[in-house]
């Protein structure tokens, strides 16, 4: 059976951006959770289960938050959420080879786990239509105008998730000839006389509707996640007639640092702590220093690269500590603009950023104004998968 998804992701999601300090213009789905959009936690979530997955909506950071995976490029949504469904059952109708079964998700269900994906997958078998759920186990109270008018019995009461699973031809035709709202799919089959099956659906697959939703579904991944930790450790001397960086800043002084690239000390350090947390060698294991193609290179392509090592392992960064050794220059005039650029660079909050400075009380070669040395540690947070 050929099975395909669609990724709705065409919503503005009004509530969210009601409370969202960005208002109006933030798109929920897009917002970045554990350092992901939760668009693409949501693509990476259902495509070790389909053939085919076609994201459904308009704004240009959809394609741009799914790159380098393989769904196909994304359609236009419509007005409604079973307007954008349509539209992505039609291109799907359209595939040399269309799908057996559909499955329909939100894309600001980030979390939900392999098991559901695959017991909808499964139930699809011996039913039309699929959908996880999960029982209802509050008390239920009808209200209006804020009293309670009624108690609702909550036996038999089921909360719908996604994704949904359907028969493909069977969902197309009912599209096709039922155009009128539905807050789900699997009232299309109800109404025609469908019957649709309820799997057990879990508690972690939240949809991001509230701000408060960010924290319970950080607290899903970080519940797989292991905290790692990196020690850094460079020194560099000085040299004449080259300009001294330090963490991404032009300090003023009468040396630089010798080095084959622009040789920053507290860049490199911070690069060895997060490749020691990534059990991934040092930073001439990235970048030999025997390679001229880093000659000279702005130490902030390598911060860069070490932040995007975290990414790339589903991590993220939870703080680092940088400390800089030197009689001179004064390094508290800059360290916050310091903090603020390894921040940038690493694309995480300042707060997570922290840079002090100490002296070897005239001992040894920075005692002497030799040179600089600077050690760093970094707590990173990375998926338990078994490795390394």
């Amino acid at each position: 059976m050929r099975i395909a998804a669609l990724l709705l992701a065409a919503g503005r999601g009004r509530r969210f951006a009601a409370a969202s300090p960005e208002g109006e213009g933030s798109s929920k789905q897009f917002r970045m959770l554990r350092g992901k959009p939760v668009i693409r936690r949501a693509a990476e979530a259902l495509l070790p289960h389909v053939d085919v997955l076609l994201p459904v909506g308009d704004d240009p950071l959809l394609a741009e938050s799914l790159a380098g995976l393989e769904v196909l490029p994304p359609v236009a949504g419509g007005a409604e959420r079973h307007d954008s469904v349509r539209n992505g059952l039609e291109t799907l109708a359209n595939l040399p080879e269309p799908p057996d079964l559909v499955l329909v998700h939100d894309g600001a269900r980030p979390c939900v786990p392999p098991e559901v994906v695959q017991n909808v997958i499964e139930a699809l078998k011996t039913h039309a239509g699929v959908i996880p759920a999960v029982a209802v186990s509050d008390t239920i109270k009808k209200a209006r105008d804020g009293i309670i008018i009624d108690t609702v019995p909550r036996e038999n009461l089921w909360r719908a998730q996604t994704p949904q699973g359907f028969h493909f031809p069977t969902l197309l035709e009912l599209h096709r000839t039922h155009r009128d709202a539905r807050t789900d799919d699997a009232a299309l089959l109800e109404q025609g006389g469908h019957p649709v099956a309820i799997v057990q659906g879990s508690d972690n697959n939240i949809k991001l509707t509230v701000a408060e939703d960010l924290m319970r579904l950080e607290g899903v991944i970080d519940g797989n996640l292991l905290p790692r930790v990196g020690l850094g450790y460079d020194v560099h001397a000085f040299e004449e007639g080259r300009k001294l960086i330090l963490c991404g800043i032009e300090i003023p002084h009468t040396k630089g640092l010798a080095g084959h690239s622009d040789a920053d000390v507290g860049i490199h350090t911070l690069c060895d702590a997060i490749y020691g947390a990534l059990a991934e060698g040092d930073i001439g294991r990235h970048f030999p220093p025997t390679d001229n193609e880093w000659k000279d290179m702005d130490s902030a392509r390598f911060l860069v690269h070490a932040g995007e090592r975290i990414r790339a392992r589903g991590g993220f960064l939870v703080n680092a500590d940088i400390t800089l050794i030197c009689e001179r220059p004064k390094i508290g005039p800059h360290a916050k603009a310091m903090q603020e650029r390894l921040a940038e660079l690493l694309q995480v909050n300042v707060s997570r950023i922290s840079v002090k400075a100490t002296t070897s009380e005239r001992l040894g070669f920075t005692g002497r104004e030799e040179g600089i040395a600077a050690t760093a540690a970094v707590s990173i947070m990375v998926p338990d998968n078994g490795d390394a």
